[in-house]
């Protein structure tokens, strides 16, 4: 089966008419994305594109390859967005990736305003990855630590 990048199907709206929207979608259904798997494919698209597999994002994250594969795929749904960052973190998003990920897993993105979250953007634009040292960041800022939060609802 042939497959059509993210870079064809963008050239191919370039050139639509709102009109031809439906056609669009007719003729290009087998490359769309689900969109209850959207944050899979793309968390995937990141990671591939980094060269990082996803048993590495796992471990480095702290959670299991079989909680870590249900909750990229959405087989299970997590309310922990301290989760959803340790594994973008792991994957070593940088700040746009991450908040895209939130926002496709249903959470909101890293907010400036946010105390909390500004440790982890300052981490992430000074590509801190470890959770170690983003962990002592929070530490010293009297923030709960991002790895202390339990895989599981």
């Amino acid at each position: 089966m042939q497959v059509k990048s993210t870079d064809e199907l963008d050239k191919i709206l370039g050139n639509i008419k709102p009109k031809d929207l439906d056609e669009y979608y007719t003729g290009n259904s087998k490359y769309l994305a689900d969109e209850k798997k959207e944050f899979y494919y793309y968390f995937k698209d990141v990671i591939e594109a980094k060269n990082i597999f996803l048993k590495d994002v796992y471990s480095f994250a702290g959670v299991s390859e079989s909680w870590g594969s249900k909750i990229v795929t959405m087989e299970r749904h997590t309310r922990n967005r301290d989760l959803i960052i340790r594994l973008c973190l792991a994957g070593r998003f940088n700040l746009d990736e991450i908040n895209r990920a939130l926002k496709l897993y249903g959470m909101t993105p890293l907010y400036s305003k946010n105390r909390r979250d500004a440790v982890i953007i300052v981490a992430i634009n000074n590509r801190i990855y470890s959770l170690a040292e983003i962990d002592d960041l929070m530490i010293n800022k009297g923030f709960d630590i991002l790895s202390d939060m339990p895989d599981t609802d």
